[in-house]
């Protein structure tokens, strides 16, 4: 018992005696109190005890709380996994890709009345028009993976035509919708440029 270290086994006074005896505390070196207990000991000896349960435990019945910001996350990192780029917890005000998903999400949500899966493809689409690429991962819920046969599967066949729209048509279009646009405001927008003299 001399070694113990739980508070459970003895008392102290009975751990500080049984150190003496072993000669780990020399005598001189004994706390004040040993003398006092020693003299006067307790009526009832300080054990510990395990309290008695006299109240049954009460269980706590708490409701996970989702927010719509949520589900529109956790499809998102279903979709497209972490994004791009990792969370820079160093700037105060990093906006992380799944936080600008969720606001370009609930923003063509109050602007269309599209269905959800179609507002998914459509804010991709729009983040990917404002220069975020996002990589879809591969092999899940509505991803494209490839079998034996080099066949896409059912999944891919479903997927509407906006996903198999590539980065080059999407300038393409793009540059298609600035060229209709007037002239006279395109050359104000414009520095004009010089050519160099040979």
């Amino acid at each position: 018992m001399a070694g113990s270290r739980l508070e459970k086994l003895g008392t102290v006074f009975t751990r500080i005696r049984d150190l003496m005896r072993a000669g780990v505390i020399k005598e001189a070196d004994r706390p004040v109190w040993y003398d006092v207990y020693a003299a006067f000991p307790p009526k009832k000896e300080p054990v510990y005890q395990k309290p008695m349960g006299r109240f049954r435990k009460v269980e706590d019945n708490v409701q996970e709380i989702f927010y719509k910001e949520d589900v529109i996350r956790a499809k998102f990192f279903e979709i497209y996994g972490n994004g791009p780029r990792a969370f820079d917890l160093t700037k105060a005000n990093f906006v992380s890709t799944s936080q600008r998903f969720i606001e370009k999400y609930q923003e063509l949500e109050k602007a269309s009345n599209l269905s959800e899966e179609a507002l998914l493809e459509e804010t991709g689409k729009a983040l990917l028009a404002e220069g975020l690429i996002l990589r879809r991962r591969t092999g899940g819920f509505g991803m494209a993976v490839q079998t034996s046969d080099s066949s896409l599967s059912t999944d891919t066949e479903n997927q509407r035509p906006v996903l198999e729209m590539k980065l080059k048509d999407m300038l393409e279009e793009r540059q298609n919708v600035m060229s209709s646009l007037p002239q006279s405001s395109e050359k104000e927008n414009i520095p004009s440029q010089s050519t160099p003299s040979a």
